[in-house]
């Protein structure tokens, strides 16, 4: 029987940042982390080692080097139960662990739908976050030359792209009327939609699959239309569930959406036991309702959290709703999104305006690697309070995303932006005089001004 004061189950993004935080902050405690991967990947970098990168073996996050610094305990090991009345963890091999504090981060799984026919043929996948699967997909997939993605969200997208840089003649099929539905308004979903057509990869929006066709092997997709496409392989990108079977058979409430549900602690009913990822409960900053979100980066935030929280609560150190910050790049255009989008605000009933400018990254715009820069605002009518916002750009819209992020999450006002102090150089940002953040945040003023005139 093994003892430890904090025990964390996962070592992906959550289960790294909660068990090297909670080492930081409580250094005298005694941290183990099980694990059931001996090489962790970086999740976001998943669909771009079938392209960009080449090789899982090259989207290795440094876990294990980071908890031996740290003085972290590692076993390679997979957790089977929870007894919550001993607190103890039972480990697959029959060993047992004593805990005082325990963080599930165990992530989640992709969703694979029953009602989808051909779901179980030979060369129909999913993306898990699972270096052997992926190993062995990406060699499936060498042979196949005709690859259909279903569901064009982040993962769906990247896939095709980087299939289709690696040489495959790939279709991307999704229900929703653009792709990047669900994350973008339509005025930036459509230009992603035709920069991605433009990169050779084939799109049919507003339909879905009816089927996956073949014998033993995938031979193509039938349509709901009747169309059918030829395929060597399926990719399919439905999202992800959480993976909260420990946390449900340990007997801890789960959520109406299926989450283990959680305080803005990140502790679960039970005090000493804290949940973090994918598997933990999410609520919208902004709307206060229940979010199926999974990030990467509030994985993170909530790993901070919870390390911070393990041993004494502070009242500041919170996590107050998922912000949905999402960036991706096609090619050399970016586009981000942080909080909710006007489509979201004028459905939850919000009352409104939108700020939008299109301006360059560089000045003057002659140079090179200048790129146009798109942002749209979405501004509470009322005070002026920030709710969300769009870029579309070069490479260099990543930070302005989590820039407006941080805008959201201190509940900023558009006359915070107006009258806000910048650094810029021409090398590295558009012009002061032309800055498309504030000119995005002059145009939404100017609307409630008009409309308070009015």
């Amino acid at each position: 029987m093994l003892k430890t004061d904090v025990l964390v189950i996962g070592s992906s993004a959550a289960g790294l940042v909660a068990a090297t935080t909670g080492k930081r902050i409580y250094p005298e405690k005694k941290v183990t982390v099980v694990t059931m991967m001996n090489k962790t990947l970086i999740p976001c970098g998943i669909p771009y080692v079938f392209g960009s990168v080449g090789s899982t073996d090259k989207d290795i996050l440094p876990a294990e080097k980071m908890f031996d610094s740290a003085g972290i305990t590692t076993i390679y090991d997979e957790a089977v139960s929870i007894n919550r009345k001993s607190k103890s963890v039972q480990l697959k091999n029959g060993e047992e662990i004593i805990y005082d504090k325990l963080v599930i981060g165990t992530g989640s799984l992709p969703t694979k739908p029953g009602w989808l026919k051909g779901g179980d043929l030979i060369n129909v996948f999913t993306v898990p976050k699972n270096k052997m699967y992926l190993d062995e997909m990406q060699s499936k997939l060498n042979g196949c030359q005709k690859v259909v993605t279903i569901g064009a969200g982040f993962i769906g997208v990247e896939m095709s792209d980087e299939l289709t840089k690696a040489g495959k003649d790939v279709t991307l099929i999704e229900k929703l009327p653009n792709i990047l539905g669900l994350a973008f308004d339509a005025d930036v979903s459509v230009v992603a939609e035709n920069i991605l057509k433009e990169r050779g990869v084939k799109i049919h929006t507003g339909i879905s699959v009816k089927e996956i066709i073949g014998k033993e092997k995938v031979e193509g997709v039938l349509l709901e239309n009747g169309e059918k496409i030829e395929a060597d392989a399926v990719v399919l990108s439905l999202g992800y569930t959480p993976n909260i079977k420990l946390a449900s058979d340990a007997g801890l409430p789960l959520t109406s959406l299926g989450f283990i549900r959680v305080d803005e602690y990140m502790r679960t009913e039970d005090t000493d036991i804290f949940a973090i990822g994918d598997c933990a409960e999410k609520r919208n900053f902004v709307t206060r309702k229940p979010s199926p979100i999974m990030l990467a980066s509030t994985a993170c935030a909530e790993a901070r959290i919870a390390g911070m929280n393990l041993y004494k609560l502070s009242a500041i150190k919170t996590f107050s709703g998922t912000i949905s910050i999402f960036a991706t790049a096609i090619g050399n255009n970016g586009f981000g999104v942080a909080g909710l989008t006007e489509t979201e605000a004028r459905e939850e009933g919000f009352d409104i305006v939108t700020g939008v400018f299109e301006g360059i990254d560089r000045h003057p715009g002659t140079l090179k690697d200048a790129h146009k820069q798109f942002v749209k605002l979405i501004v509470g009518k009322e005070a002026g309070v920030i709710l969300g916002g769009e870029v579309m750009g070069g490479l260099s819209i990543g930070e302005l995303t989590n820039t407006i992020g941080i805008i959201i999450e201190n509940r900023m006002t558009i006359n915070s932006l107006l009258t806000a102090q910048i650094g810029t150089h021409p090398l590295l940002t558009a012009s002061p005089a032309g800055y498309p953040l504030i000119k995005a945040a002059e145009n939404a003023s100017s609307k409630i001004m008009f409309a308070h005139a009015s």
